[in-house]
């Protein structure tokens, strides 16, 4: 009897599992120079087939351009590498003799990681290394539009890795990819923690597996332009990041919040690195077709050139543009101007004072993104700092493109391509994810107390206070404890412990 496909695919995820947990067990026995050595192996060959990967990546979901992505996947696999090379992070991390505190650092097992087809090749090879370098083996589950390449990117992955000394099943790649399959993982009971890159419904889906999970959340990040800032030099970071990869790192920026005193400086910079203003009518074909019915992003529009999506919406612009651009003054769900757009599209928003550009920025992301991305183009230092106070994000960018920032690459974030969102994005960390976050502490305290000291010259009351429901008199005395007893108490044993 042959078995459905959804069947074949759970049936394969459950191997994996099992594979991974068998392989994971052997991981947790090596030593931290054994990772480091299978890490830098599987680097080595990632940066040596990155043009290849690249060009696989970019021919078979249609996203962005081979050549930005050859970089990404140097970011996921060299530079990577150099920023996890010398980190300790399993086995004994922390001797402290004076507190009595060791600090071990415990593999968690089973990752399951979702790879996105925006950033294939490179989110395989990051996931990969910080997972291998942390003592934890690793199942992938492929996004259908890029499976092609995330399979060849795993297969180089394994070959290298067991020259390297990794045990069989340390990384794993479902072939079969179906929903049932990818449901499976994650809510397989031997794994120990998705790191989930993706699609809102998909990162949901891993929050609400009941395992614990990593997710990114979609960004939305709104750049603000300051009167204090170097006009043509914030446009041109706007617009390396909004063009860089044709706009498919999440972090790039969605939206252009300035001021209208420099508004007219900003718009002719604009203009003249490539920007394209649509006016009113284009705007509203644009705007068509970058949100389709049920309110979600259209991935015809994802990683296209910005003249291709001119085109497709029947707009005609100059073919030296590289970027479109809407003025808008809403910001709403039904506005697509003001929610994630992983294109070279912009919306443009004015406001008289940086108060109001703040409170707009705001809005922004409380629209979409929250606890993601941001960027701000300033040199006024008390601006600065107001928007770092009270942006709702996880990474205020400075001066810097914002895809390449927030990834670590021209700014010294960690190396990643899982941005944490915080709790104000649903996400568990806020964090750049790197191996640290794949581990568990596990403490060792050793006592340097008796309980005779923490009681000092009182005996410990077994009922909270006078006004409080009596669970039992104390053994001394017939009479209820006192209120003055518990605050008396309470003093000594602060003394006794050095807090008072």
């Amino acid at each position: 009897m042959t078995l459905d496909r959804d069947l074949q695919s759970v049936q394969e995820v459950r191997n994996l599992v099992a594979q991974a947990k068998k392989a994971a067990a052997q991981l947790a026995e090596y030593s931290q120079d054994q990772l480091d050595a299978i890490v830098a192996a599987i680097a080595e060959a990632c940066a040596q087939n990155a043009e290849r990967l690249a060009k696989m990546a970019c021919e078979e979901t249609g996203f962005g351009n081979w050549q930005d992505k050859i970089l990404k996947n140097l970011l996921g696999s060299t530079v990577t590498h150099q920023s996890i090379k010398d980190l300790k992070v399993v086995g004994i991390l922390r001797e402290d003799e004076g507190q009595g505190i060791w600090e071990i650092g415990v593999p968690v097992g089973v990752v399951a990681a979702l790879i996105p087809s925006t950033n294939p090749t490179s989110t395989v090879m990051y996931k990969t290394l910080i997972s291998l370098k942390s003592g934890n083996a690793i199942v992938i589950s492929p996004h259908p539009g890029a499976k092609k390449c995330i399979c060849e990117t795993v297969q180089l992955i394994q070959e290298a890795a067991c020259k390297a000394g990794a045990p069989e099943g340390a990384v794993g790649c479902i072939s079969l990819t179906t929903v049932q399959a990818t449901d499976a993982l994650l809510k397989n009971r031997d794994v120990s923690l998705i790191l989930a890159t993706g699609g809102e419904a998909m990162v949901r889906a891993a929050y609400s597996s009941g395992n614990p999970a990593l997710g990114v959340g979609p960004g939305n990040g709104p750049s603000f332009i300051d009167q204090s800032a170097d006009i043509p030099l914030a446009v041109k970071h706007i617009f390396d990041s909004k063009t860089f990869d044709n706009g498919t790192i999440c972090a790039s920026e969605q939206s252009i919040v300035t001021l209208s005193c420099i508004a007219q400086q900003v718009e002719q910079q604009v203009k003249a690195q490539g920007g394209y203003f649509l006016d009113e009518e284009q705007s509203q074909k644009v705007s068509r077709l970058l949100l389709r019915a049920n309110s979600t992003m259209n991935p015809q529009i994802v990683g296209k050139r910005a003249v291709e999506i001119a085109k497709m919406a029947d707009v005609n612009v100059p073919d030296e543009t590289r970027v479109l651009l809407s003025r808008q003054t809403e910001v709403s769900r039904q506005n697509p101007y003001a929610r994630e757009k992983l294109c070279p599209v912009l919306g443009y928003y004015v406001q008289d004072s940086w108060e109001e550009a703040c409170d707009l920025c705001v809005a922004i992301l409380q629209n979409e993104g929250a606890g993601h991305t941001m960027t701000i183009h300033a040199q006024n230092q008390e601006v600065i700092r107001a928007f770092a106070r009270k942006k709702p994000v996880s990474r205020l960018l400075v001066n810097t493109p914002g895809a390449l920032g927030g990834v670590g690459s021209t700014t010294n974030l960690a190396p990643a391509l899982t941005l944490g969102c915080g709790a104000v994005g649903g996400s568990a960390t806020s964090d750049n994810v790197t191996p640290r976050h794949l581990v568990n502490i596990r403490r060792v305290a050793f006592g340097v107390r008796e309980l005779e000291e923490i009681r000092g010259n009182h005996p410990v009351p077994e009922t909270a206070c006078q006004n409080a429901p009596m669970l039992e008199k104390s053994p001394q005395s017939s009479e209820p404890v006192t209120r003055a007893d518990v605050e008396a108490i309470t003093r000594a044993v602060l003394a006794r412990l050095g807090m008072a």
